[in-house]
């Protein structure tokens, strides 16, 4: 299935839909902002802007205008477009699949080379109760949008039948807005029916539906989760939705309603052989069928088994489910044209809270029926139908006048009885199926139900009030019916939403009725499902993994373990599920305990959505593929926290049991929440480091890197952080430990954990965690950055956050006889890390580049010193890492599951790169033409404060503070020229060509270019590019710049940035430049206007077009810079460079 297709199918559809929608309002003089009074009214009909509409029209836009009252414009246009989009795909579904009672097709015709549907063709002898004068008056008239719009119309009326759920009669409003144009050639409907963009064969399988409906709201989820903010309850629909992928589907059904069946009735096994995704045990432990005894029924009938899906979607799960019923009552003897109304009416049930899903849903479970039985509909004409899906409705609307009519007394029992049933359902659209009834006297809703309806009403007012309230009273009958239930299979996907996004009454409700669970709805709706199924069924889910691992889901887990049974369960990828944002897993349990092992998949080597599926069958197929695991839950209660950590074998849990924890011998603390990390933490280099009563070191999280480094910011810590506590914002944590020696790592890691030494008069900010040991420090840090530490990590918490609970879990590895090797080596493996690390500039310990470090007579033989250092430290740690690794894997005895090496790309200091270094090389060099850095000195000569000179004496700083970069060598001072100069300072003017001609061949010399051209070309396009990336888009060089034709640009360094800095960027630099430019207009005229050959004045046309625009560009330029100059700005250090940078806006790069 071509799902790029029917994405972008679905959201054109809706774009179209809406608009047209929208049109349609407006000529009926509905819009956002108003809705027009009739011109003219009579009993018959009335008048909107010199329009007639009819009787059934005048009612259908008086529901309209309701309608809009209650819920809105906007959110009326989107239910109009959503329900035609859902019956157009409907009637597409049906026509392919032949199962329109007409038996004619609506929107396309079966004969591939015409256009016109055929029900156009056929319109009169189509059996349908059409008015045929009126559909030949439209023939006649060539009227063929009208004459679509009725036999449609007429369709979805014949239809209603069947699925009123879908297809409402004439009088809804719906019909009143049905689009115009639908018969475009570039509408929405073509592209539906163009079987080159949606091959037909794609129509023949109902999940299409789903699919369609997922992409048509994929904008608006896009844009609900992109806001990051609370979710209004119209928009929780849009942000849950997520159509479960067929084979997972499949997993969960045949592993839960299917393996519930086949332990009841071993006779039966021969099922398992259309169960692709069946797991079980091959060999089977000793007493497998004792275990299960006591929780199976061999009487059980297939027509008693309920099931249940409470956050049913377009239905897929249901669909499925169907599929392996079906199979379930043709083995039993069933007659195959009884068993669709059997499986509908005693054994599928579901709920969601969208009114769109719960009609996709309904309807695919009819089509399913269809699917085995032609004469469904006939069936369903002649018995009716009981379907037991619900769109959960909600009763906040209704006023207590409502409610007293609904109750029949204004006092009394029965009032209280009626109020304390509706309440029950107040948000009941953002609760969902997670709301517990307590208050339900089935009965007495019944009879209410039915002396309302029996009861004549006096007025126009009451017949109102009957008509919506009873409505609402039998929807609410029915869906708390459903909800009362206990089922035998309980399978879902369900949404998934943190607790910080819902509602404050959803949240609130969790809070009060799922405490354990109440972060998020996934996890609710887990144990949701323990209380909603009987105590011997079964259940499965596909849901975030997190609750396998992270501390805040201990409670659900340890749940699970000692009060259920884990039958399966699939880890997926990180990338294994395309549709969602989060790591999934899927899994069946038994809701009740048993030491029965489960199987476990885990397919986390297998990256992409394609893979999953296809690893998982092979898994299945072969027990022994090494990502296949039978395990025993009753280990996961040995291991702190019990993590779902089913890939450990035996003797490693053991490591769990006979070692202390980390968390005895040290304390591990998150760092502090600061409440605005945009006031008080900077880049280092953005600051003025003289000021280091305000400015102290601060660890902020950082990439992958052991044993020294991720060294990148500062903090606003002046007077013990008084501003920041003022705020009232901030979670300051372990101030006592602030400022100790410690081991510090990130939360937030790439998948593999990484510890740093963190030295004394460090701050340790949220995203950044720290253990403090009370001894042997170092020891601590060697055994953490070993591969058995990271395999223990990966067991507690294998999410991308490695928490500091998680870190004091981790068993702790001591033996004497190890601390003094392990010292060494840890000391080693810091001193060379902090040293690499000190090699690059944004190291606030920086000397100089290596090149100079390690300078020899040519750039080349530099970089080649350098480059052998680099390597041979590369080794070192390398080296000293495996040997850490092979002590401490035998001294947990587990050498027969672990080798010590490691790869290359887990060595975290870096070895030489060529094209890289000699942009860092550049760099410095720039560093040193502003006075960052000199010659003379090693490490950060100028960041702030009184500049001097006299600290420059081999190689002067630019005096001015202005590096001009131009297209041409316009000033004997620009870029080129003054790095030209600090190579030759560097290395003399013997070896300057050999040297220029190494470094521009690193950068990338272009064929004919020279040394110069390649280095001004590198200067214009890319060297800022480089800064902004190398300084994490907080540039300390900034550069000024005309625009797009590069007409001017020159750098500043911004510590040394002064309010005259743009009077002289504007006079002694961009005026030259416009002098410059001018001159070569006046030549390039010249040429143009003299005796040159046809070619010379082909050419300088073309160089003067391009002057021109130069000029132009330098023009505008210099207004902005005059004005700007004018204002004589000035920048504050302590602000940081995006708000400084933000003040020069217009005149210099976007970042």
């Amino acid at each position: 299935m071509n799902k790029t297709a029917l994405r972008n199918f679905a959201t054109s559809a809706r774009k179209e839909l809406l608009k047209k929608v929208e049109a349609r309002a407006l000529k009926l003089g509905i819009t956002a902002d108003s809705i027009k009074k009739a011109d003219l009214e009579s009993s018959d009909a009335i008048f909107i802007d010199g329009k007639q509409l009819s009787r059934e029209k005048r009612i259908q836009r008086n529901k309209l205008i309701d309608r809009i009252k209650q819920i809105g414009f906007n959110q009326v246009i989107e239910e109009v477009a959503y329900t035609w989009f859902n019956r157009f795909t409907a009637l597409r579904f049906m026509e392919v699949n032949d199962y329109l009672p007409t038996k004619v097709r609506v929107l396309s015709s079966i004969h591939a080379v015409s256009v016109e549907p055929d029900m156009m063709k056929e319109a009169l002898s189509l059996d349908l109760d059409l008015d045929k004068e009126h559909i030949y008056e439209l023939k006649m008239n060539n009227n063929t949008e009208e004459l679509f719009k009725y036999l449609i119309i007429k369709h979805c009326n014949d239809l209603n039948r069947y699925m009123p759920f879908m297809f409402e009669t004439i009088d809804h409003y719906t019909e009143i807005l049905f689009p115009e144009g639908l018969l475009a050639t570039d509408s929405f409907i073509r592209q539906m029916t163009n079987t080159e963009v949606i091959p037909e064969d794609h129509w023949e399988r109902v999940e299409i539906i789903g699919w369609l409906y997922q992409y048509y709201i994929a904008e608006e989820k896009d844009r609900v989760i992109k806001a990051k903010k609370k979710y209004k309850t119209e928009e929780i629909p849009f942000a849950t939705q997520l159509f479960t992928p067929e084979w997972i589907v499949r997993y969960m059904v045949q592993n839960v309603l299917g393996r519930y069946w086949i332990e009841s009735h071993l006779e039966h096994r021969d099922l398992i052989r259309n169960w692709e995704f069946y797991l079980e045990n091959p060999n089977p432990e000793p007493g497998f069928e004792e275990k299960l005894a006591p929780y199976i029924n061999k009487e059980l009938k297939v027509e008693d088994i309920k099931c249940f899906d409470p956050a049913m979607g377009s239905g897929h799960i249901l669909v499925y489910m169907f599929d392996v019923l079906y199979e379930i009552y043709i083995k039993c003897g069933y007659m195959e044209r009884e068993i669709p109304r059997l499986i509908i009416e005693n054994n599928l049930y579901g709920l969601d809270i969208d009114d769109r899903a719960y009609q996709l849903a309904s309807f695919s479970v009819v089509m399913k029926a269809l699917e085995y039985n032609k004469r469904f509909f006939r069936s369903i004409e002649r018995d009716g139908l009981a379907l037991h899906l619900a769109s959960i409705q909600e009763t906040n609307g209704l006023t207590d006048e409502d409610i007293v009519y609904m109750a029949g007394a204004n006092v009394g029992e029965n009032l209280d009885k009626m109020k304390a049933f509706l309440e029950q359902f107040k948000d009941a659209k953002t609760i969902g199926s997670l709301i517990k009834l307590e208050l339900f006297d089935k009965e007495f809703i019944k009879k209410r139900i039915q002396e309302i309806k029996d009861t004549p009403f006096e007025d126009l007012f009451e017949f109102e009030m009957r008509d919506r309230t009873l409505e609402l009273l039998q929807k609410s009958l029915h869906q708390a019916t459903i909800m009362e239930q206990k089922y035998d299979i309980f399978i879902t996907n369900p949404p998934y939403v943190g607790n910080k996004y819902l509602t404050t009454e959803a949240s609130s409700y969790l809070t009060k009725h799922y405490p354990d669970v109440k972060s998020d709805l996934f996890s609710a709706f887990i144990e949701y499902s323990f209380y909603a199924t009987k105590q011997n069924g079964q259940m499965g889910f596909m849901t975030p993994f997190v609750w396998m691992f992270i501390s805040s889901y201990e409670k659900l887990r340890q749940n699970i373990i000692s009060s259920r049974n884990i039958s399966s369960l699939i880890q997926l990828e990180y990338s294994g599920f395309d549709e969602a944002t989060v790591p999934i897993c899927t899994f069946t349990l038994r809701n009740y305990y048993s030491e029965i092992t489960g199987e476990y998949i885990k397919l986390s080597d297998f990256r992409g959505a394609r893979n999953q599926p296809s690893k998982t069958l092979e898994a299945v197929c072969d027990p022994n593929v090494y990502y296949r695991y039978t395990f025993s839950q009753s280990t996961f209660s040995d291991i702190p926290g019990k993590p779902i950590a089913y890939w450990i074998s035996d003797n490693f849990a053991k490591v769990f049991s006979c070692n202390k924890k980390i968390g005895d011998i040290a304390v591990t603390k998150q760092g502090s929440t600061l409440g605005n990390n945009k006031a008080f933490l900077r880049l280092w280099h953005e600051v003025d480091l003289n000021k280091k009563s305000k400015w102290f070191p601060c660890l902020k999280g950082g990439p992958y890197r052991k044993w020294y480094g991720n060294h990148d910011y500062v903090i606003n810590w002046e007077n013990n952080g008084e501003a920041i506590k003022k705020t009232g914002r901030a979670t300051i944590r372990s101030e006592k430990l602030l400022f100790n020696e410690g081991i510090n790592w990130s939360n937030i890691t790439s998948g593999s954990s990484s510890f740093r030494i963190m030295e004394e008069g460090y701050f340790f900010e949220s995203t950044s965690s720290v253990c403090f040991p009370e001894e042997r420090t170092l020891y601590v840090l060697g055994m953490l950055n070993t591969k058995i530490s990271e395999i223990i990590t990966k067991i507690l918490n294998p999410t991308l956050h490695l928490q500091s609970g998680n870190v004091a879990d981790m068993p702790f590895f001591f033996a004497g006889k190890l601390v003094e090797d392990v010292e060494k080596i840890v000391k080693e493996n810091i001193k060379i890390s902090k040293q690499e690390w000190d090699y690059y500039e944004t190291s606030w310990n920086y000397k100089s580049h290596p090149f100079l470090l390690f300078r020899s007579h040519t750039v080349e033989k530099s970089y080649e010193l350098w480059a052998k250092n680099a390597e041979e430290n590369f080794y070192i740690i390398k080296q000293n890492e495996e040997k850490l690794n092979k002590d401490f894997i035998s001294l947990v005895n587990l050498e027969e599951e672990f080798t010590p090496e490691i790869e290359d790309k887990d060595v975290t200091i870096r070895k030489a790169n060529l094209e890289q270094d000699m942009k860092s090389f550049i760099s410095h060099a720039i560093g040193c033409l502003f006075g960052r850095y000199s010659l003379d000195e090693d490490g950060l000569i100028y960041a702030g404060g009184e500049f001097d000179p006299s600290r420059y004496k081999k190689y002067p700083a630019d005096k001015d503070n202005i590096l001009p970069i131009l297209p041409g060598a316009y000033f004997d001072d620009d870029i080129v020229s003054r790095f030209i100069d600090f190579v030759r300072e560097t290395y003399g003017e013997e070896s300057l060509a050999e040297n220029l001609n190494f470094v521009v061949d690193a950068l990338g010399r272009k064929k004919g270019e020279t040394a110069r051209e390649t280095l001004r070309r590198y200067f214009l396009n890319d060297f800022y590019k480089e800064h902004v990336q190398t300084y994490k888009k907080r540039p300390i060089y900034w550069l000024f710049t005309s625009g797009k034709e590069k007409a001017f640009n020159c750098l500043i360094y911004m510590h040394r940035y002064d309010k005259t800095t743009l009077s002289r960027i504007r006079t002694d630099y961009l005026h030259e430049s416009q002098i410059r430019l001018d001159a070569e207009k006046k030549d390039l005229l010249n040429i143009i206007e003299g005796d040159s050959t046809a070619k010379e004045i082909s050419n300088a046309k073309k160089e003067l077009k391009a002057i021109n625009k130069k000029i132009d560009e330098l023009k505008a330029y210099d207004e902005l810079l005059h004005h700007m100059a004018d204002m004589q700005i000035e920048i504050d250090l302590d602000d940081g460079v995006n708000v400084n940078y933000e003040k020069f806006k217009g005149l210099v790069a976007k970042m």
